[in-house]
């Protein structure tokens, strides 16, 4: 099968069931008010966020799957046993320290009394 059409077939059912789920989520809410278990409000509240959820605009949504992808990643590294970028700058910063300081006594030792 065909990588392209097969990606556009996935997408396709992807929009599908999030239409589905729009739906599906709006006539239950209906159904809710109706009865009188949902506030009006509340109902069309609860639509917009599920549907900004699915559409991935909650950016609070987005802050907890970034800071869960930084873990993973943070074990990933230790696992195979590689640095990150934040500790190897930060080993450069104490090596230039270590140089200097020894740079200066080194200095300090040659001068003559």
């Amino acid at each position: 099968m065909d990588r392209d059409n097969l990606l556009q077939q996935l997408l396709l059912r992807g929009l599908g069931t999030s239409s589905l789920v729009a739906d599906r989520l709006r006539s239950v809410t209906q159904d809710w008010v109706r009865s009188g278990q949902l506030d009006p409000g509340q109902a069309t509240a609860l639509v917009d966020d599920v549907m900004r959820a699915l559409r991935g605009d909650n950016p609070e949504l987005e802050k907890q799957a970034s800071r869960q992808m930084e873990r993973n990643i943070d074990h990933f590294l230790q696992d195979v046993g590689l640095a990150r970028q934040k500790e190897i700058d930060e080993l450069r910063g104490r090596i230039d320290r270590l140089e200097q300081l020894l740079r200066s006594r080194r200095e300090s030792e040659n001068v003559p009394d």
